[in-house]
């Protein structure tokens, strides 16, 4: 017991938990949006004709509409996340890291400069 309280605890958990929860919340407004404003945007520019449709097969009906305004409210979804969370972390990101100074390695030559001189330096 004592392991998985230091497993929760140590707040990996609990990120991942609030990350999957607005995760969840953020795919509910974009299905909103899409069944709110994309679906009767489609259907006025194409006279009234839904997206995608049903066929039957022995009396089963698949549903390829609702699949197509799945996948489009995945791509929206991915979208936003990308244009509204990852450029501007990013942008911040690049902007608070200050860059790493360069250190040039030392050359061989100059290491044995450098030892022969320390070695010079100590008595026999």
């Amino acid at each position: 017991m004592n392991g998985f309280r230091e497993f929760v605890m140590r707040g990996n958990v609990i990120d991942l938990a609030v990350g999957v929860v607005t995760g969840a919340a953020f795919g509910a407004v974009v299905t909103a949006f899409t069944n709110a404003f994309l679906n009767p945007l489609i259907k006025l520019i194409t006279g009234g004709v839904e997206l995608g449709g049903k066929f039957l097969v022995n009396g089963v009906a698949f549903d390829y509409g609702m699949f197509i305004t799945s996948v489009i409210t995945f791509l929206l979804t991915m979208w936003a996340i990308y244009s509204f969370v990852v450029v501007p972390y990013n942008h911040m990101r690049n902007r608070l890291m200050k860059p790493a100074e360069e250190v040039a390695a030392p050359t061989t030559e100059a290491l044995l400069v450098e030892i022969r001189d320390e070695l010079k330096r100590r008595p026999l």
